[in-house]
């Protein structure tokens, strides 16, 4: 079994060079994410990559922190360059990411939550580092739902054998968008927008009451 750190390395070099597959979706994402966002925000993305998104919301802010597990992610996040100089990349696995004794306005994961393995517990831990009134901006792809069509169905089925020869991360959970919505507000969370571009991710936003 290959580890999730060895995965993301391996595959940075063709993840940097590949393009996105809903580009509207995507800038949408960051036009509903860059209106909740302030200059004196520090912002948390977990999961960041190859700093792409980091970068773009960068200019915004005071400072982006981008943490990924892979360090050859982060190399080559760190040698892109940068429009202001306030985005700080990290090699840290999320548990350690989550962890991080400073302080934090708004905590990104776009991409990320169905590949960890106890999102639950991950959520929980993010509303705690959070102060009250800070927010959890969030995209994850739901890969059981009917929103997905057809595909859901052959994916589910290729994807254990993917896994096993090395060419599909672990864990990849199998979500619904009901149960994203849930496990955020199980967490404690209040979400203040929601939205699902393209069908298959859902989009939320949350406050930390």
């Amino acid at each position: 079994m290959v580890d999730a750190a060895t995965f993301w390395d391996k595959v940075a070099p063709k993840y940097a060079q590949s393009k996105i597959s809903d580009m509207e979706a995507y800038e949408y994402t960051l036009e509903r994410t860059r209106s909740y966002l302030k200059p004196t925000d520090r912002v948390l993305e977990l999961g960041c990559g190859t700093g792409s998104t980091a970068l773009l919301l960068a200019p915004g802010v005071k400072q982006v922190v981008g943490t990924d597990i892979a360090q050859g992610m982060i190399e080559i996040a760190r040698s892109k360059p940068q429009e202001k100089s306030n985005a700080d990349f990290r090699v840290l696995g999320i548990e350690d990411a989550v962890a991080l004794r400073e302080p934090f306005d708004v905590v990104a994961g776009f991409n990320l939550f169905h590949l960890v393995p106890n999102p639950q517990a991950l959520f929980a831990d993010i509303y705690e580092m959070l102060p009250e009134g800070g927010l959890f901006v969030s995209k994850t792809p739901c890969l059981a739902d009917k929103a997905f069509g057809w595909k859901r169905f052959p994916i589910m089925a290729a994807l254990p054998v993917m896994q096993l020869l090395g060419k599909a991360p672990r864990p990849v959970s199998m979500f619904k968008i009901a149960d994203i919505d849930r496990m955020i507000l199980e967490a404690g969370f209040e979400i203040v927008e929601s939205g699902s571009f393209p069908s298959i991710s859902r989009y939320i936003v949350a406050r930390r009451s």
